[in-house]
């Protein structure tokens, strides 16, 4: 009921405010952006340059970052990356270039989601709430409540944390997603089409290039040789799958 009419905002649903990070050199469009998200009680913080936003993504707690590639300082592409070295926090990337593969390096780089400029602001905010309920985690709840114990992984869904043979893995929002569809469905073989509809959603309009670029940074996480894949594979010509092990995944 909270989902579907969006009239209840994640800050309210937390008990505090959504906090989104804006990062682009143009100041019209800051500022556009800016009270567009407060007027859906987003608080916003802004930044001009590459060096002050890195500054802030990694003094500061944000829900989700919005960037652009072109900036001052450090490019937003270099900037996704280094903030992925200390963060999962969801990061969009707004880009002016239309080439594909631009929009596929962006996302090689950490990015969960990119608009390319010019954009409608009810498609960003489409996305912005998208991503928000996938990663929502309510703070009265405990985060040892729910665990998915499959293979050598163990993936607590309400931490939205994984181990691996003991080891933590560090996942974006994306990868966790993906992670948890394919492994809590072993042996099923998902379609480009059904992972771009089920992960990212109706309202998503990417490339299945998309799909491969994630699965790929993914493979690349939680297998000891990413060319030879033990846990996600693929089925030429039809899609992905987790491996079917003996043993179905256990939820406690």
């Amino acid at each position: 009921m909270i989902i579907c009419n969006y009239r209840l905002k994640w800050g309210e649903i937390m008990g505090e405010p959504t906090k989104i990070l804006i990062v682009d050199d143009e100041t019209l469009l800051v500022k556009g952006l800016k009270y567009s998200l407060e007027q859906e009680r987003y608080e916003t913080d802004v930044a001009y340059d590459g060096e002050v936003a890195l500054e802030k993504a990694l003094n500061n707690k944000y829900d989700l970052i919005i960037l652009d590639v072109m900036l001052p300082k450090i490019d937003g592409l270099d900037l996704c990356q280094q903030i992925r070295q200390k963060s999962n926090v969801p990061i969009i990337m707004l880009t002016a270039k239309t080439e594909d593969m631009n929009k596929i390096l962006g996302l090689e780089f950490g990015a969960d989601d990119y608009l390319t400029k010019p954009f409608n602001i009810l498609e960003l905010k489409a996305r912005i709430k998208a991503i928000l309920r996938r990663t929502a985690q309510p703070k009265d709840i405990s985060i040892g409540d729910q665990v998915i114990e499959v293979e050598d992984f163990k993936i607590n869904t309400l931490g939205r944390k994984v181990a691996l043979k003991g080891k933590n893995v560090n996942l974006t929002a994306k990868e966790f997603d993906l992670l948890v569809l394919l492994a809590t469905n072993a042996g099923k073989i998902f379609t480009r089409e059904e992972l771009l509809e089920t992960i990212w959603g109706y309202e998503y309009f990417g490339d299945l290039r998309t799909v491969d670029v994630h699965i790929r940074r993914l493979r690349e996480k939680i297998e000891e040789n990413s060319s030879q894949a033990e846990y996600i594979l693929t089925k030429w010509g039809v899609g992905y799958y987790f491996r079917g092990g003996k043993e179905e995944a256990r939820i406690r």
